[in-house]
């Protein structure tokens, strides 16, 4: 593992555990060059996923990419990082489960959506701001009625 702090390629594994229920290990490594420590996460990953866009772009998934998207929405709510951890790990083993090595970026939001709404209203109508792309305040409005009387909103944008 290449050093985050003078690029050396060698390191040393001081310490490993499991995290997030056995399904990652973190590592704590030291750099053989500089001594600096610093921390890995592996995961199992079953295959190599890529995003097809609405406009048709692929791009490889990038976990972290929807891992930002739902701490941003979960700023400053009572949710812990463990149960971050926990709903991004949960959508990936749910797009990697499905069998398929590609997946459109609109299940990607549906799936976190899903999720936001069982663990957070106010993250799941934040995240829906931007997945939907409010422009107006009755779109806030309209998702807080659909929310209320448990129905499904209309399709998002990438």
């Amino acid at each position: 593992m290449r050093c985050p702090f003078c690029g050396n390629p060698d390191s040393q594994v001081k310490d490993s555990r499991p995290n997030e229920e056995g399904l990652a290990i973190r590592r704590r490594r030291a750099c053989l060059s500089c001594g600096q420590r610093f921390t890995t996460v592996e995961r199992v990953q079953l295959r190599e996923l890529v995003v097809v866009k609405n406009d048709g772009r692929r791009a490889p998934f990038d976990r972290e990419k929807i891992a930002r998207s739902i701490r941003i929405a979960l700023r400053k709510r009572p949710v812990s990082e463990e149960q971050i951890e926990q709903i991004v790990t949960g959508i990936v083993r749910q797009l990697e489960g499905n069998g398929e090595t590609e997946v459109t970026s609109t299940r990607i939001g549906e799936l976190a959506m899903d999720a936001l709404k069982e663990v957070d209203g106010v993250g799941y109508v934040r995240f829906a701001s931007v997945y939907r792309d409010f422009t107006e305040a009755k779109d806030f409005s309209e998702i807080l009625n659909l929310m209320e009387t448990g129905g499904a909103p209309a399709s998002g944008k990438d």
